[in-house]
C-alpha cells in the first residue's frame, strides 16, 4: 500500500510540474516577435520605437530599432512575470527600462522608466 501512495504522489507531482512549466512558456511566448511602441509625454515629445524580441536559452533577448529599421540598442536584460515583461536597454548614454503588459492578443500597455506611458501593437508579418 505504501508503494501505491508513493507512485500516486510521483504521478501527481509530474502532472503539476508539466502544468506549471507550460504556463510559464505561454506567458513568455506572448511577447516574442516585433512590436511597434509609442511612448508619450517624454521631454523630447512622443517617441516611436520597434522592439524585436526573441527567445534564446529560455530567456528573451532582442534589439530596439527606430521606425526606419536602424538599430538603436541591444536589449541587455529582461524580467518576465505574469502577463508582463520588463526589457532593459541603453540609449543616448542612459540605462532605460520598458515595462510591457499584456492588454489583449496583439496589444500592450506599459511605461518607460515608470514615468512615461507606452502603448504598442504587434507587427504581423505577411506570410507568402
Amino acid at each position: 500500500m505504501k508503494k501505491v501512495k508513493v507512485i500516486f504522489a510521483g504521478v501527481l507531482f509530474l502532472f503539476l510540474s508539466i502544468g506549471a512549466n507550460s504556463q510559464t512558456k505561454t506567458e513568455v511566448d506572448y511577447f516574442l516577435g516585433k512590436w511597434n511602441v509609442l511612448i508619450t509625454g517624454t521631454p523630447n515629445g512622443d517617441a516611436r520605437m520597434v522592439f524585436i524580441l526573441e527567445k534564446k536559452d529560455n530567456t528573451i533577448s532582442g534589439i530596439v530599432q527606430d521606425t526606419t529599421g536602424v538599430e538603436i540598442s541591444k536589449i541587455t536584460n529582461t524580467e518576465v512575470s505574469e502577463n508582463q515583461v520588463t526589457v532593459y536597454f541603453n540609449t543616448q548614454g542612459y540605462d532605460i527600462n520598458l515595462v510591457m503588459e499584456k492588454k489583449d492578443e496583439d496589444h500592450i500597455k506599459g511605461s518607460l522608466m515608470g514615468m512615461f506611458d507606452a502603448t504598442g501593437n504587434r507587427v504581423k508579418e505577411n506570410k507568402k
